[in-house]
């Protein structure tokens, strides 16, 4: 499609992007009026949002419009499944400057679609908006079926500290782009397009998880809000975690020691979760720690023992 969002129009735009998305059976009405309905038979709703702003959540020059609908879906659908829920829907609030490409927005949209259905979900309707800079403001909606969410705030001492998913691709990818390359390969896309495991939420509650949360800001800041919400103290054993030979190839090429973005780099979106000790874990779960016990000065997160001082994280108040 030729021609600039300004050209095709407010309400061009919207039938553009709306015509291109399926619906599932949680949802009896979709984009095209007032607001959607979603069905919610638990008779809860699980919500997320985030915001993304061009420049600083995503550059073009990197990523495709596609892999930036691919990676703000992930972003608020991981948040659902760390809650234990089934992602149901998600809406989209899109501002864009009227000499975007349409074919952009379109290609965003098709990325935000193709997410959703890895999900089971749905984009169900949102806004559109002129504005000097692209901005996607992105709510996420989920099912509990039945179960208890599962917080931040359960974790226990003698719990065991388990996670699934990719730990320090991102981050490793985010590097290489960082520095003028476009390989290896799988970790760029690990950064452009991550893949967050969303059946394990749901499957870990059934298994008892008595806490969990999403690797969004890096491993130990992320279970550092974990720690702080539970009152108790978490040590992580380096040895157990894996690092690819192809991560540790990058980080010697670029000085980094490899552990540094597994343990503190984020946008993986894998899930790490607390268990009871009982708990007969699938293998798709690797235990890499423990809840040491009570917290003794608000709750910390160490590694074999030690303070990790490169925590990560982000502000967007700070520097």
């Amino acid at each position: 499609m030729q021609g600039t969002v300004g050209e095709l129009g407010e309400f061009g735009l919207i039938r553009e992007l709306t015509a291109r998305l399926p619906l599932t059976p949680a949802v009896e009405l979709g984009p095209g009026d007032d607001a959607a309905v979603v069905q919610a038979p638990d008779g809860r709703v699980v919500a997320t949002t985030d915001v993304l702003i061009e420049g600083r959540h995503f550059r073009r020059d990197w990523s495709t419009a596609y892999d930036v609908g691919r990676k703000s879906a992930a972003q608020n659908l991981a948040d659902v499944a760390a809650m234990g829920a089934v992602p149901t829907a998600l809406l989209l609030g899109l501002v864009a400057p009227a000499d975007l490409p349409t074919t952009w927005a379109t290609e965003m949209m098709d990325g935000l679609r193709d997410e959703c259905q890895v999900a089971g979900a749905a984009v169900v309707g949102g806004d559109v908006v002129r504005g000097d800079t692209i901005m996607l403001a992105i709510t996420a909606l989920g099912d509990l079926q039945g179960r208890a969410p599962v917080r931040r705030s359960g974790a226990r001492p003698g719990d065991v500290v388990a996670v699934t998913g990719w730990l320090g691709w991102s981050a490793a990818g985010l590097t290489v782009l960082a520095r003028g390359f476009r390989s290896p390969r799988a970790f760029v896309e690990a950064h452009r397009r991550p893949e967050p495991p969303y059946h394990a939420g749901p499957a870990a509650a059934e298994l008892g998880a008595t806490s969990m949360i999403d690797v969004s800001d890096g491993l130990v800041a992320d279970l550092g809000h974990v720690a702080a919400a539970s009152a108790v103290d978490i040590d992580l054993r380096a040895a157990d975690f894996d690092v690819p030979a192809q991560m540790a190839d990058i980080g010697q090429a670029v000085g980094v020691d490899p552990l540094v973005w597994v343990l503190s780099g984020g946008e993986d979106h894998a899930i790490v979760a607390t268990f009871p000790p009982s708990v007969q874990l699938p293998a798709r779960w690797r235990v890499v720690g423990e809840v040491t016990g009570p917290a003794r000065s608000g709750g910390r997160v160490t590694v074999d023992g030690a303070p990790w001082e490169r925590t990560g994280g982000w502000d967007h108040f700070t520097e």
